[in-house]
């Protein structure tokens, strides 16, 4: 299958950057990211400088790959990163644009690479956990309700791509810092910092200069592991409770 790729280049952030177009022969089996190993190895076999984008596991599991796909984090298919992504979601002749995530806290490094620390720095400022499990049988043993349970590993689910960001209106790292805040808080061994690590993550997210949420759902929408907007209220309810000082 023939396809056209509008891929946005841009050197460095101080670079305004611009779409190139390129013709590409692909098969439907080649997924996302091997077909721009191909468009790769064209380039440099024409002494051209190769688009910069990020990949690691290459199997849905980091989040490295983030893109935005004619629009849309992570491509058209709903519960799938980039990477998982294949040539048959597309048709012969199609023009695909792709372009990095774009917001104000995730300053483009090169192409397709953007800077995302800022995350990092959302939960360097959750700090530490401070339990003492005792021995592992102990740690096991503690009873927690299968629905909590359940509830927090659906939140400890994010990947921390940026998707929700890339989604939304207004570049809000709620979702992702409210996934963050929620699997902890829901599990006994996250107590002890519970009021203190909300106000630090919401504190931090702001800083690092993330709008606020509209509601819009665009992030629940997009998100590669389908996290719940619900975790947004518990993060808004963890917060007001560590401001004014009880556990809501």
């Amino acid at each position: 299958m023939k396809i056209t790729l509008k891929v946005w280049r841009q050197p460095n952030n101080k670079d305004k950057g611009r779409f190139e177009t390129y013709g590409l022969d692909v098969t439907e089996h080649m997924s996302f990211l091997e077909m721009f190993d191909v468009l790769n190895e064209q380039l440099v076999s024409k002494k051209e400088e190769p688009v910069a984008f990020e990949h690691d596991c290459r199997e849905g599991i980091c989040g490295a790959c983030s893109m935005v796909i004619n629009g849309k984090p992570h491509g058209p298919m709903k519960g799938t990163t980039t990477c998982q992504v294949h040539m048959r979601a597309f048709n012969d002749g199609d023009t695909i644009v792709v372009e990095p995530f774009r917001a104000q806290a995730f300053p483009v490094i090169k192409d397709l690479v953007v800077d995302r620390s800022s995350f990092d720095k959302i939960i360097q400022a959750g700090g530490y956990v401070s339990v003492n499990t005792g021995q592992a049988q102990d740690g096991n043993a503690i009873p927690i309700e299968k629905d909590q349970s359940s509830r927090a590993m659906d939140a400890a689910a994010c990947i921390g791509c940026g998707a929700c960001v890339a989604a939304c209106p207004n570049a809000s790292a709620m979702l992702f810092t409210a996934a963050k805040v929620s699997h902890l808080a829901l599990m006994p061994q996250g107590q002890v910092e519970r009021s203190k690590r909300a106000n630090k993550m919401v504190t931090q997210m702001d800083e690092e200069g993330f709008g606020m949420c509209s509601n819009t759902r665009a992030c629940e929408a997009e998100c590669p592991k389908e996290i719940s907007w619900d975790n947004i209220a518990r993060m808004n309810r963890e917060y007001i409770g560590s401001v004014f000082g009880s556990e809501v």
